[in-house]
């Protein structure tokens, strides 16, 4: 694992937000949590969605009726793939700049990561890290689908050029932020990742899962920066603490006990310097109205106790903790992400103020 710094708790946020401009949405974040500042993504822009935003530079991209997916059928396929894996290479070796290439984000599709690095250059001496995120290779690669609807995971091919490109982009992502802040944080976002071990996730295996995050990890790592996986639900946790994730994101509100069922992961993965970015701040309209940064609180060091019974002490667990939403805001008002945002903020003062 790359090494780590202590995190003491502070605040770090998710990615979505639901506001339609991009200055106001950084504004509010450096608000928020000028010490690990996030790039927002906006999906009231359409281009800015989950599988949209990272697709520019995949092979046989097609978008009929509405719809975006792979055609491998298409008569310039092998040509496009074929010049896909010419320029990988030529980057990945040295032979071509990766900030001059295809695997480069534009302002049109994350306008929101170019004014977050012009603001964060204004900040450089606040800053502790910067973190940035991704879509991750396995809700990327099942959500996408072929030109029969089948899912380009199932495809060897086509999920290879997936995951390169998200490593890629990852890897670009990084490099950016690094000239401002030396290593950042790289979420790889995996709503998907709910579904593992359900019948729709089959055929899925361990091995598989490990095998991409892999090869994304090892982009990140590449440019000095630190990986995390970011799961909004319960998931199998044991194949994610089995990787070389630097930081799991998980939702401590609805589902620490869950987290529980891993001890022996969970206690190897602390003593391997690895931080739990703890989602103990609800994003549910109901949740967020009925809570307060000290009811919050309250329960982020009722949870460590709980992981002090496991042998993790509480200096290990502030030392190695980020405080965050328990996923992105996009989805819900301006007026209640907002109250997510401050409440991330006054969970982690009132943490720090306590044991810092």
């Amino acid at each position: 694992m790359t090494s780590v710094f202590s995190t003491d708790a502070l605040p770090v946020l998710v990615g979505s937000m639901p506001h339609a401009d991009h200055r106001q949405a950084v504004d509010l974040i450096f608000a928020a949590t000028p010490q690990i500042p996030i790039w927002p993504q906006l999906p009231k822009y359409p281009i800015e969605g989950m599988l949209r935003q990272f697709l520019p530079g995949m092979p046989g991209v097609t978008e009929l009726d509405g719809k975006i997916f792979v055609d491998s059928q298409r008569a310039d396929f092998d040509e496009q793939f074929l010049a896909f894996f010419e320029e990988y290479l030529l980057v990945d070796e040295g032979g071509a700049a990766l900030e001059d290439s295809r695997f480069a984000m534009s302002p049109e599709e994350a306008g929101g990561f170019f004014v977050f690095l012009e603001e964060a250059e204004h900040r450089r001496e606040q800053l502790t890290a910067l973190k940035g995120q991704i879509t991750g290779p396995i809700t990327f690669c099942t959500g996408l689908v072929d030109q029969d609807g089948r899912a380009v995971f199932y495809n060897d091919q086509l999920r290879d050029a997936a995951v390169k490109l998200l490593a890629m982009k990852a890897r670009w992502q990084t490099r950016m932020m690094a000239q401002v802040k030396e290593r950042p944080l790289i979420f790889f976002d995996e709503p998907g990742l709910a579904g593992f071990g359900s019948s729709a996730f089959i055929t899925i295996t361990p091995a598989d899962i490990a095998g991409c995050f892999s090869e994304v990890f090892a982009g990140v790592h590449r440019e000095g920066g630190l990986a995390g996986v970011h799961v909004c639900a319960n998931t199998e946790w044991s194949v994610i603490f089995d990787t070389a994730v630097d930081i799991v994101n998980f939702d401590a509100y609805s589902y620490f006990d869950k987290l529980l069922l891993y001890p022996q992961q969970l206690t190897t993965f602390f003593a391997r310097g690895g931080i739990l970015a703890s989602g103990i701040v609800p994003t549910a309209a109901e949740q967020i109205r009925e809570e307060s940064a000290a009811s919050l609180a309250d329960k982020w060091f009722e949870q460590t106790r709980q992981l002090g019974r496991l042998g993790i002490d509480e200096r290990t667990v502030f030392a190695q903790t980020l405080i965050t939403p328990s996923c992105g805001t996009g989805t819900i008002s301006e007026e209640l992400a907002e109250t997510v945002l401050r409440l991330t903020g006054e969970v982690s003062t009132l943490i720090r103020t306590k044991l810092g």
